[in-house]
Formats: structure tokens, sequence, C-alpha cells
């Protein structure tokens, strides 16, 4: 599943994407039964002056056929490369 999220993820151009794979530290929680847990760290151009609504919205609909399903929940830092060497 990591591979899949990350190639759809590529439609960004990203200059980073850490994707994690939290799902193990939601067994047993309620919602948990249908789709993983991620966290994600994304850094790209295309984010440049937008702001973070808009970012997370960009990277949901770039993944709309694994949020379906596959994806149960998604923990979005989405950065522009500017933010990042600001860092």
């Amino acid at each position: 599943m990591l591979e899949q999220i990350r190639a759809q993820l590529a439609q960004l151009s990203p200059s980073i994407c850490e994707l994690t794979d939290d799902s193990q530290q939601h067994i047993g929680h309620a919602g948990a039964k249908g789709g993983g847990h991620y966290s994600l760290k994304i850094v790209s151009a295309a984010f440049a002056g937008k702001s973070a609504l808009a970012r997370h919205r960009m990277v949901y609909a770039t993944l709309s056929t694994l949020m379906s399903g596959a994806v149960h929940a998604l923990s979005i830092t989405a950065l522009s490369p500017d933010e990042v060497e600001r860092e």
C-alpha cells in the first residue's frame, strides 16, 4: 500500500515524500476496521503560495481512489521547498 500511495503522490512532483504506516497503533480503535492509518510529510513546489487547506485538498484529490477504502486516515504535513529551507 505504501508504494501505491507514493506512486500516486508522484503526480505532485515531491522533492521529499516521507510516508509511514501507523496502522499498528490503531488496532482495536473505533473505525480501525477498514483501511490503514498513515502519516505523510511531503514537500512540493506545487504547494507554494497555497494555504494548508488547499495543500491538503491537493493531496486528498491525488489519492482520491485510495481514500474511499484503502486509506482510512492520513495525517499530512505539506510544505513548499522555501518553507523547508527556512526550518
